[in-house]
């Protein structure tokens, strides 16, 4: 079966979706986005990720192609179209189409492109734990907003994967950020550590509910930054984000951290956000 897409009122095939060869999304990054998982047919945390969207929006001063409930209608009808019941789902607004100029269009139409495919949540693959490498954090200075400026990420997680890693943690002025794609976590004499709000990270949707199920389990976590040394000496690690939830970390630049294998605070936090997910178990 063709997937399908939704492109400003319309809903092609996806060989057939195409956007305008003057749209600022294409020629300036001049867009936000976001990535939500489906799971059993349901969109994980979907007001937050709508919340998250309106603030990227505001961010740029970027308009609304429509209002909140005329989108909810447009996702559910792009997964009702693809008939997935486990997949993720990309939405992207863009400032739309103008002749190409670095000032805002005068009267700006936005224009929002949504995409769906299959994808498989938890998978084993990851629960053992992945590697992580550092790099320098190049990004510009407003990582809190999603934007699709993300060329830095792009170059930082291609280098991750040539030297055979999951993920690049970026470092800036001496401090972990985040990584490309994830936020990252570390877990030092029994608390969690991440790095605070900020315009050096974005607020992931998973982190903001993990930090929730976290306090409600007796879970400590110290939002606070932390440095590369504080990862090498660290008893376990971990990364978040939609499209892999929580990620044991088991080694960093080649070297194990803790005992190398998931530890038992990851192990409970990935449990608590499968519950989340899914429900409890039994």
């Amino acid at each position: 079966m063709a997937r399908v897409a939704y492109v400003d009122g319309h809903y092609p095939d996806l060989p057939a979706a195409v956007v305008a060869v003057e749209d600022r999304g294409l020629q300036f990054a001049d867009s936000v986005y976001e990535v939500i998982a489906l799971v059993a047919g349901k969109l994980v945390d979907l007001d937050q990720h709508l919340v998250r969207l309106a603030r990227s929006r505001s961010g740029l001063g970027l308009p609304a192609p429509m209002n909140d409930a005329g989108l909810r209608v447009v996702l559910r009808e792009v997964v009702r179209r693809n008939r997935l019941r486990d997949g993720l789902l990309y939405l992207q607004v863009t400032r739309g189409q103008a002749p190409r100029n670095h000032l805002f269009p005068a009267e700006p139409r936005a224009s929002l492109m949504v995409t769906l495919r299959s994808w498989t949540p938890f998978p084993n693959s990851l629960a053992s734990g992945v590697a992580v490498v550092f790099g320098d954090d190049l990004r510009w200075q407003r990582c809190d907003l999603k934007t699709t400026g993300l060329l830095p990420n792009v170059l930082a997680k291609q280098r991750a994967q040539e030297a055979g890693a999951f993920e690049c943690w970026m470092v800036k002025d001496g401090v972990v950020t985040e990584g490309t794609s994830s936020n990252a976590w570390i877990v030092r004499d029994g608390s969690v550590h991440t790095h605070p709000l900020s315009h050096d990270v974005l607020g992931g949707i998973t982190r903001e509910v993990l930090l929730e199920l976290a306090a409600a389990n007796g879970i400590q976590v110290l939002e606070q930054p932390f440095r590369p040394t504080d990862v090498g000496s660290a008893e376990e690690a971990f990364l978040t984000s939609t499209s892999s939830f929580v990620v044991p970390v088991v080694s960093i630049d080649g070297n194990e951290i803790g005992d190398g294998i998931p530890g038992p605070v990851t192990c409970r936090l990935r449990e608590l956000y499968r519950d989340h997910v899914y429900g409890p178990a039994g």
